[in-house]
């Protein structure tokens, strides 16, 4: 049981909705007092989407060309053997990756009804191949092979125009391969010819033609960020951008910035501490346990139950964090049924609970203090408990009832429920049987601290 008591949250970082007057100086000392701008600390639930080159073998996970090539792990090696020709390289998949099925307005109307506030697809991730037409991709790219499309401005274009989905996208600073990037990187990264020509005119580029309001940055660990010119970026973005407002980053600007620098942090991936932080931060996870990118021959066994999905939710904005939850597209541009169904199924939970999680706050218990399986948040004067495993009656121990009229909802059930006191403090709470959602109860505590 983890339990952390404190009413201030996000010291360092208070999120506003504003119009910046400050100057931010390109020095962390400088960037890291950029307030977050509130939607992303009231959005809670976000949708994250690897997809690129790596959607066509997907086999194993979506680092399939440095696993193959680079690392030289001999399942890949005994795979390509298998199934391709002997002089197929990586590129040569490319041409596969076709996105004949790729309909963004369904894309953007399933995200719609997950119930999520934001998303993040992928513009290019390690193998870079960018899915936008980056005319410093050269033929590496969504619209000169492939796809021949604009993924990212089809995408971005539905989302804006038929959802209030907050637009955002993931983007890798290195390249597994790239000769620029190698050649920096045997010179001890005392050249930047990669970042001049590759890195930075992508970023400048995505921010000025697609203005998304989130940056997910990445592939940050082997250089420094001096390397890689984060604050002379990051300083433009907040001062000078078209979305110097509304955008939003993560910490993965250079080696060592994660946990440390930058907007929100993510640390590291699946990160759940299971405590209240004292600043700003996400859960990127996936929901496919293994992978990030589509895989082949995934198991059932290997994608998130909707209950265990919730219960990583719930324990996350308990703490202050937002979930980016994962999903793999297809090469053809769908999205699996596996992933449609637990964003459906979060979209109908969220449909009837969204009001203990858009906007809510921590509690000043994140776990109830006697019972394991319930999780809290606050809102408005009231105090909500998320409640994992369900039963007829529910003792807990942190609620504690500031007057005779307090009362007991059960969120889209029964209103005052029966409940009394216990001793030394807590609750005992009776819920009657129901005939809704059952995968994670919500109650709503009215006059109670």
């Amino acid at each position: 049981m983890k339990i952390f008591v404190c009413v201030v949250l996000f010291a360092a970082t208070c999120c506003l909705n504003f119009a910046s007057s400050t100057t931010y100086e390109p020095t962390w000392d400088s960037l890291d007092k950029r307030p977050i701008p509130s939607w992303y600390d009231e959005a809670k639930f976000g949708i994250f989407m690897h997809w690129g080159v790596f959607s066509v073998p997907s086999f194993e996970n979506e680092w399939f060309w440095w696993n193959w090539k680079g690392a030289k792990i001999p399942s890949y090696i005994e795979f390509m053997k298998e199934n391709y020709p002997p002089n197929f390289e990586y590129a040569d998949f490319a041409p596969q990756f076709t996105a004949e099925f790729f309909d963004p307005d369904s894309w953007a109307d399933l995200f719609k009804a997950s119930g999520a506030k934001y998303i993040a697809l992928t513009s290019k991730h390690h193998e870079g191949f960018t899915n936008w037409p980056s005319v410093n991709s050269w033929n590496w790219n969504s619209v000169d092979v492939g796809p021949r499309r604009d993924l990212v401005g089809d995408l971005a274009a539905s989302i804006r125009n038929r959802t209030s989905i907050h637009f955002g996208l993931y983007h890798s600073l290195f390249e597994w391969f790239n000769p620029l990037y190698l050649k920096d990187k045997e010179g001890g990264f005392k050249t930047q010819d990669f970042v001049r020509t590759k890195t930075m005119p992508e970023l400048y580029d995505l921010i000025n033609n697609y203005k998304p309001e989130l940056i997910w940055s990445d592939g940050q660990w082997e250089a420094s960020s001096d390397y890689w010119n984060s604050t002379e970026f990051l300083a433009w973005l907040y001062n000078s951008s078209p979305v110097k407002n509304t955008i939003v980053v993560n910490d993965r600007w250079g080696k060592g910035t994660p946990c440390k620098h930058g907007g929100y942090y993510t640390c590291q991936d699946r990160y759940n501490p299971g405590t209240l932080q004292t600043h700003k931060w996400e859960n990127a996870m996936t929901i496919d346990k293994r992978s990030w990118g589509y895989r082949r021959n995934a198991p059932l066994s290997d994608y998130l139950t909707i209950d265990e999905l919730l219960k990583t939710f719930v324990t996350t904005i308990s703490c202050g964090g937002n979930m980016l939850a994962n999903i793999g597209p297809t090469k053809e541009g769908t999205i699996p049924t596996i992933f449609e169904e637990r964003l459906r199924q979060m979209g109908k939970w969220l449909g009837i609970n969204g009001e203990a999680v858009y906007s809510s706050v921590p509690w000043k218990h994140q776990n109830d203090t006697t019972n394991p399986d319930v999780w809290y948040t606050a809102k408005g004067g009231k105090v909500y408990a998320f409640v994992l495993e369900w039963s007829s009656s529910i003792k807990l121990g942190s609620p504690l009832a500031t007057s005779s009229s307090s009362t007991i909802d059960l969120i889209g059930g029964a209103r005052n429920l029966t409940w009394e006191p216990l001793k030394p403090s807590g609750v005992k709470v009776d819920i009657p049987a129901w005939s809704g959602l059952k995968w994670c109860l919500v109650l709503r505590f009215n006059g109670f601290e």
